[in-house]
């Protein structure tokens, strides 16, 4: 429901084994300073949840049931990825899995970009964003779950650049900054990106 009461049951999880999303958030969190542990839910032992939405709205719902159910109590998840218009949105909530297997950032970058060659024409900019999607449930059964959505406009670029980050950091690029997602260090990135946008939100809620 939309309430603080789940700041009094003194944990919340964080219903995600990504590490590159685990490292971002840990810091994101502490800065909240918030009156309750946030663990990962891999410390309680539990898998990732079968992703079967058709949204990021609805795969964030169903990670952040799973994790609140298996463990009985509140939970947060984030479910996010790169759309690309010209792709119609792709890789949009495939993105983790673009290439076929989960969390292969390599392969899902080479894809990618092999996906735009032929779209993309001499000195033509292809727009992409990242969209980051939070739910929060105080319970499993939670009716009202708390949505916080943030979104980052970018380009793809057409080879990868910087080393930090995680995904498809290294292939998007900022204008207005002149660097890539992957050549931020996390502290600003944080301070714009979607998963930070979406976190700033949820901050404002706690207000």
């Amino acid at each position: 429901m939309s309430s603080k009461d789940w700041l009094s049951q003194g944990t919340l999880v964080l219903a995600s084994n990504n590490k590159g999303k685990i490292a971002e958030f840990e810091k994101l969190f502490a800065e909240l300073a918030l009156p309750v542990d946030v663990i990962p839910q891999g410390q309680l032992n539990i898998e990732d949840a079968i992703e079967d939405g058709l949204s990021f709205i609805e795969n964030a719902i169903i990670k952040a049931r799973h994790a609140s159910r298996i463990s009985g109590k509140p939970a947060i998840a984030d479910d996010s990825g790169i759309c690309v218009p010209v792709l119609g949105g792709a890789p949009g909530i495939y993105s983790a899995r673009y290439a076929g297997e989960h969390g292969d950032d390599a392969a899902n970058n080479a894809k990618l970009l092999e996906n735009l060659k032929p779209l993309r024409k001499e000195n033509q900019v292809i727009e992409g964003m990242f969209v980051c999607v939070l739910a929060l449930v105080e319970h499993a059964d939670d009716p009202l779950p708390q949505i916080f959505q943030g979104i980052w406009q970018g380009e793809v670029l057409e080879q990868a650049r910087g080393e930090n980050g995680f995904g498809y950091d290294p292939l998007f690029w900022l204008p207005e900054l002149g660097i890539s997602s992957a050549e931020m260090s996390k502290q600003d990135k944080n301070k714009i990106s979607h998963r930070g946008q979406a976190m700033q939100l949820f901050k404002a809620s706690l207000k």
